[in-house]
């Protein structure tokens, strides 16, 4: 029976820079694919549409309504966490559509997925980061052509492999930011508009400290710069989230990280929040205060040490 085997690496948000538009685009965004997580998807031929998952199911039925073929089995093998900030669903849906053209032989780009299954046109470093790994720069879309167009990449890197993220989870606010999350679709149709000077230091902090501090292997100043990138847009994100990040315990974990690490940021609406150190020794020193922290200050949560994952989503048939 033909199978086909997805592999495709989760991701870290850090901000989009435009919210403004009036420069005729939005969003655009910088972030991080990497290697832990990783969604782990097997298709095959079947005689219905089956999964594990509802939301494979789901996304399924919204790839048949741009294509045609075979019914399929699609087993999750091993998941991104739902709801944290990772990606789980972008990247379910590209992973899905992905594999169900290699087993038809559909032929389809990541661009065609993309359109079929809406996901990745908004924000596109989910599918950055399957199409090419690494640190990526997209460009947004225009103002008139939202959904129509896939953003363009302005900027990918491959992370030195000493540069490492200590990654937590915590499990507290996970229930309630799930909440927040199945809203997303309505605060971003009615979010309000970013002043266009906040729109213009963000952008600047982009260009002329992010970038060139990346293109230079300046740890110090790359880490910098995404603080204060992802802090600033923290605050214009306030009115929908408790404060600067989405709870009073993200708060202080970034707070704690700031001590030990480069940077320390939220990804997406959290909970999930994330350091950049250099070197093993930094980041398991940094993980084993974290996981304290997440102990002493609520009901856990997961810490885990992770390289960017350079390569992007890769697909086996067989």
């Amino acid at each position: 029976m033909e199978r086909v085997k997805v592999s495709a690496p989760g991701h870290l948000h850090t901000g989009n820079p435009d919210l403004s538009g009036d420069m005729g685009r939005l969003y655009g965004t910088v972030g991080f694919a990497i290697e832990t997580l990783r969604l782990e998807i097997e298709v095959k031929e079947a005689d219905r549409d089956t999964s594990n998952d509802k939301d494979a199911l789901r996304f399924l039925k919204r790839f048949r309504k741009s294509y045609d073929f075979p019914p399929v089995e699609v087993t999750v093998k091993s998941y991104i966490p739902k709801w944290v900030g990772i990606g789980f669903h972008t990247t379910l849906a590209l992973s899905l559509g992905t594999a169900v053209s290699e087993l038809y032989n559909l032929n389809l780009s990541l661009e065609d997925v993309a359109f079929a299954m809406k996901r990745g046109l908004i924000t596109a470093l989910g599918f950055y980061a399957l199409k090419v790994g690494g640190f990526i720069y997209e460009g947004g879309f225009p103002v008139d052509r939202r959904e129509k167009v896939v953003p363009p990449l302005i900027f990918r890197g491959e992370m030195p492999d000493d540069w490492l993220f200590v990654v937590a989870i915590p499990e507290t606010p996970r229930k309630a930011l799930a909440e927040v999350r199945r809203r997303e679709d309505e605060i971003l149709d009615n979010l309000k508009k970013m002043p266009p000077g906040l729109a213009d230091r963000l952008s600047r902090i982009v260009l002329m400290k992010i970038l060139p501090a990346f293109v230079e292997r300046d740890i110090k100043t790359f880490g910098e710069g995404l603080y204060q990138f992802n802090h600033l847009l923290g605050e214009f994100w306030s009115d929908y989230q408790e404060n600067v990040y989405c709870c009073d315990l993200v708060n202080e974990g970034i707070r704690l990280m700031l001590d030990k690490a480069y940077c320390a940021c939220q990804t997406s609406w959290g909970p999930t929040f994330y350091a950049l150190v250099e070197g093993k020794t930094q980041a398991e020193r940094l993980k084993f205060l974290v996981e304290d922290f997440l102990r002493e200050n609520g009901d856990g949560g997961e810490v885990f040490i992770t390289r960017a994952d350079n390569r992007g989503m890769v697909v086996e048939r067989g």
